[in-house]
Order: structure tokens, then C-alpha cells, then sequence
């Protein structure tokens, strides 16, 4: 699978959001507001900008997905192996919003 370059500084704010971000959690609490709040914002607007950026990319949101993968056996369990779906497809819906406001803005 070919990475496009244009990707690249797009999934390094990813790929720092899902191996450095976990660092903080101490407990339960804090597992959740990293999990549940923060990485799927960071996902859901680095998509955004990329689509807004670049047009729609289904494979920026598998890479995505896939970036996560490994942070499982990290950092978690199995049991956060949804995570990855999860934040796959918050990049795709934000690459998806993203288009939409691309195209918007290469009319004008």
C-alpha cells in the first residue's frame, strides 16, 4: 500500500496522538478521556483539514485505523481493538466533511 506524501504530516499528528497521548493515562479516568474524548477529536480534525487540504482519500482512513493497531498490544488489551474501527471511520466521515467543504471551496 502506497502512502501518498501529502499524507504524511496529516497521520505523524495521528501517529503522535495514539503512542504519545496514552503516556498520561494514570488511571481509568484519564484511559477514557484519552480514548473517548481526545484521539478521536485529534482523528476527526486532522481528517477534516487533509480532506479540506487534498479532496477525499479512502486510504488515509485505513491507514488511520491501521496506525492504531500496534498501540493495542502496547499500551491496552484486546478489548480496545474496536478503537481502531471507531477512529477508521471518524476519519472517514471527516475526510468525507472535508470534500464536501474542498469542493466548496474550489468553486469560489
Amino acid at each position: 500500500m502506497k502512502v501518498n506524501l501529502k499524507m504524511m504530516p496529516y497521520l505523524l499528528v495521528n501517529i503522535a496522538a495514539f503512542y504519545i497521548l496514552p503516556m498520561i493515562i494514570r488511571d481509568m479516568g484519564t484511559a477514557m478521556l484519552v480514548l473517548l474524548v481526545a484521539i478521536p477529536l485529534i482523528c476527526f480534525a486532522t481528517a477534516i483539514v487533509f480532506g479540506v487540504k487534498n479532496s477525499f482519500n479512502w486510504i488515509y482512513s485505513l491507514v488511520v485505523a491501521l496506525l492504531f493497531v500496534p498501540t493495542i498490544f502496547i499500551y491496552y488489551n484486546e478489548s480496545a481493538a474496536f478503537y481502531a474501527a471507531i477512529y477508521g471511520v471518524l476519519a472517514l466521515v471527516g475526510n468525507l466533511i472535508g470534500k464536501i467543504l474542498y469542493k466548496r471551496n474550489c468553486i469560489k
